[in-house]
């Protein structure tokens, strides 16, 4: 396999890119759109095997919704102009919405996997959580049957009738208790965040809102509404300029503080009274959406033609781990901030919140290690 240094926009072939490419494209994404909404229909009330079905349902409607709403936004001077405007915040907000339910349930698979981590008990102690000791770890939840998190456990290791393994160190026999309280609030407070952004998302599948919008994408799958000026415009300088945005905003991140093992601003302002995102997240956060804007535009340019960029796909799953541990280090601070919760749960709590940055500051390592690449593989 050999490597060479490649535009990543580069066209792969002789020929020259038209706006036929990118009609072909947003007629192909409306067909999925169209056919992932069948598929909801059709297993949204079934009672045997529904659920699985409706959550990949869910999914593809939000794939094709992106890459609709992302190719509106680059090519916008082939498009109607007020045609586009009026599709691209209606198809952000349904991604928006059908994805929330599933934000919630990975990120807390996440935080009571890192807390079943950190506390390094062979089994995590969700069974001697009594209803008292979660009530005096969440006043609020006295009324919740059951009390402890469902931690996924960790098997006990076989030592064969050897030595007896050494008892854990106090610092981690008092995490390994507060944990325990600390599942207990995480799983409440974001299986409730879960359960509302199921009922959102349903409501919004009935609405006449969501329905004028299936509407226009239907229109979509036949006719793409092209400027006059599109048929003989090349769409390629509009690609050009979504790459050139994304370089510009990677030039501008702190990729020597991404280089630091320890990030201490990060976790000090992580746990600050006030519960606004970290102001270090906003420019990465910024920069995963116009990766995913530049690899949308080689798609509609070049479908299945253009060149493997391994580079693009190492980074945006690095920036994906870096979205995933940012979201649940605020999570975790938001749960210490809850009132009356005991001092155990509330260390644990910060114990978990330092380890998602740190998870963040890896992944924002990784990232710049891809990044810092620049090769494409070509057969």
């Amino acid at each position: 396999m050999a490597q060479r240094h490649l535009d990543p926009t580069d066209r792969p072939t002789a020929e020259v890119v038209t706006a036929h490419a990118l009609e072909g494209y947003l007629r192909a994404q409306a067909t999925e759109f169209l056919r992932a909404l069948r598929l909801h229909r059709v297993t949204g009330g079934s009672s045997a095997g529904g659920a699985d079905g409706a959550v990949d349902a869910a999914r593809a409607l939000r794939r094709s919704a992106r890459r609709i709403s992302g190719s509106l936004h680059t090519f916008r001077p082939l498009l109607d102009p007020g045609w586009a405007e009026e599709m691209r915040p209606e198809l952000a907000w349904l991604s928006d919405t059908l994805g929330l339910e599933h934000a919630y349930e990975s990120r807390l698979e996440r935080l009571l996997l890192a807390l079943h981590r950190l506390s390094g008990a062979a089994v995590f102690p969700a069974q001697a959580v009594t209803a008292a000791a979660v009530a005096a770890a969440d006043p609020g939840a006295a009324g919740r049957a059951g009390g402890a998190a469902p931690v996924p456990p960790r098997a006990a290791p076989d030592h064969g009738g050897g030595p007896p393994v050494p008892a854990p160190a106090p610092e981690r026999g008092n995490l390994t208790v507060g944990a325990a309280k600390a599942g207990a609030l995480l799983e409440r407070q974001l299986t409730l965040a879960r359960t509302r952004a199921h009922s959102t998302a349903l409501q919004a599948l009935g609405s006449a809102r969501f329905h004028a919008v299936a509407d226009k994408v239907a229109v979509l799958a036949s006719e793409v509404p092209l400027t006059p000026a599109a048929a003989t415009t090349d769409p390629s300088p509009l690609a050009a300029a979504a790459r050139e945005r994304l370089t510009d905003a990677v030039a501008a991140l702190p990729l020597i503080t991404a280089g630091r093992p320890y990030n201490a601003e990060a976790l000090v302002h992580g746990l600050s009274p006030g519960p606004s995102p970290h102001p270090q997240d906003g420019p990465w956060h910024q920069v995963r959406l116009l990766l995913r804007l530049h690899r949308y535009a080689r798609e509609a340019l070049y479908a299945d033609g253009a060149p493997v960029d391994v580079r693009l796909v190492a980074a945006g799953q690095a920036l994906d781990r870096h979205r995933d541990a940012a979201e649940a280090a605020g999570a975790a601070a938001q749960a210490a901030r809850t009132p009356r919760i005991a001092p155990a749960t509330a260390y644990a709590l910060g114990v978990l919140h330092a380890d998602q940055r740190h998870e963040v500051e890896a992944a924002r390592f990784a990232f710049q290690r891809a990044w810092q690449k620049q090769t494409v593989d070509v057969p």
